[in-house]
């Protein structure tokens, strides 16, 4: 085989090649109900945490300085709140990933970009 017909095949692998790359085509991806689940779980228990942190850190401010539980309320209330900014923050991270295509949760094989790195 001569040096010119094994650098015409070569070219043509290329060609073929990077035809293929560019025509594969990936089929959508639908979640499923273990996914949903999962980001069910994921959402009360990021509610469920805020609350927790809220009410120790309440308890511990009571006990500190031996008052009625007005910490106590108010961390508890705070808690909340913050369990609940968590959740819409995870929430928005779900929507952006719909709107772009995107699965929520995908980043450790893509990247930190969400984009596969080549």
């Amino acid at each position: 085989m001569s040096e010119k017909d094994f650098s015409n095949r070569l070219a043509e692998l290329e060609k073929r090649i990077t035809a293929a790359k560019t025509s594969r085509v990936e089929p959508p991806r639908s979640e499923s109900k273990y996914e949903k689940a999962n980001l069910a779980w994921r959402m009360v228990i990021e509610l469920v945490v805020g609350m927790a942190m809220g009410v120790g850190i309440g308890y511990g401010l009571d006990s500190l300085f031996g008052t009625l539980p007005i910490f106590l309320m108010l961390f508890a209330l705070l808690g909340f709140a913050a369990g609940v900014r968590t959740m819409m923050r995870t929430a928005e991270e779900v929507q952006r990933g719909k709107r772009t295509g995107d699965a929520p949760g995908d980043e450790d094989a893509a990247g930190p970009s969400g984009r596969d790195s080549e």
